[in-house]
């Protein structure tokens, strides 16, 4: 069954959450940034159906989130690497991690604590202005529609 695409909806939230797919490539996308490349590692990590993984990796692929590396020729084997694309989701991945951290934490069995190198305390994520560096919350941002381009030209 083909999944419902969100593009009519014209929003790079809808857009985003399209290109991620469902909960089984967002935990694949954790695995990942926390080291996991090969098959049977996210098979071990994650108690995941082979063809349910399948699908998935090939989706990510195919998306640009992830690439497929062979390390083996015989018989040919791939190991999964984040994209750049897939790099730069590291934003989300950190936002959903403090947000569960705070509201659904894992127990005791919790898998990874984000400590931030450089002071080596543990980190939460938070999201800051890019031009002045002010933390930014739901109280102090305003979404706003866009411009469309060919009005902005003929102004």
């Amino acid at each position: 069954m083909a999944r419902k695409s969100f593009s009519h909806l014209e929003c790079s939230v809808a857009n985003t959450v399209e290109l991620l797919g469902d909960a089984w490539s967002v935990l694949i996308l954790r695995d990942a940034f926390l080291g996991v490349r090969r098959f049977e590692g996210f098979v071990e990590s994650l108690g995941i159906a082979r063809n349910t993984l399948t699908d998935r990796l090939d989706r990510l692929v195919e998306s640009g989130l992830m690439e497929a590396v062979p390390y083996q020729e015989r018989p040919l084997r791939h190991e999964y690497r984040l994209t750049e694309m897939g790099k730069d989701l590291f934003d989300v991945m950190m936002a959903l991690y403090s947000f569960g951290e705070r509201w659904q934490p894992g127990g005791a069995a919790d898998r990874f604590r984000a400590i931030h190198v450089d002071c080596g305390n543990e980190g939460h994520a938070t999201v800051h202005c890019s031009h002045c560096g002010e933390r930014l919350t739901r109280r102090n941002v305003r979404l706003e529609p866009k411009v469309p381009a060919a009005e902005t030209s003929s102004a």
